[in-house]
């Protein structure tokens, strides 16, 4: 048999995205097939909270807080 090391590769990686990009296009697609109400409801919680703290000397800064919204 013919190995091919391409065959391995999910296809999400051999498209040149990550599986958490992979996995929110998937979401959104999914999503935007939904019936309302439950439509609207989904949309809201599609929102991302990331708290993020820079270290300095061994110590954690104040931490930012960035709010994200998906791009359709």
């Amino acid at each position: 048999t013919v190995a091919s090391t391409s065959a391995a590769v999910p296809f999400w990686r051999s498209a040149g995205i990550t599986y958490v990009a992979y996995s929110s296009v998937c979401a959104n697609l999914l999503r935007n097939c939904l019936k309302e109400p439950h439509k609207s409801e989904a949309l809201t919680r599609e929102k991302v909270h990331i708290s993020r703290s820079k270290w300095a000397d061994g110590k954690p800064q104040k931490p930012s807080l960035r709010l994200d919204t998906p791009e359709d």
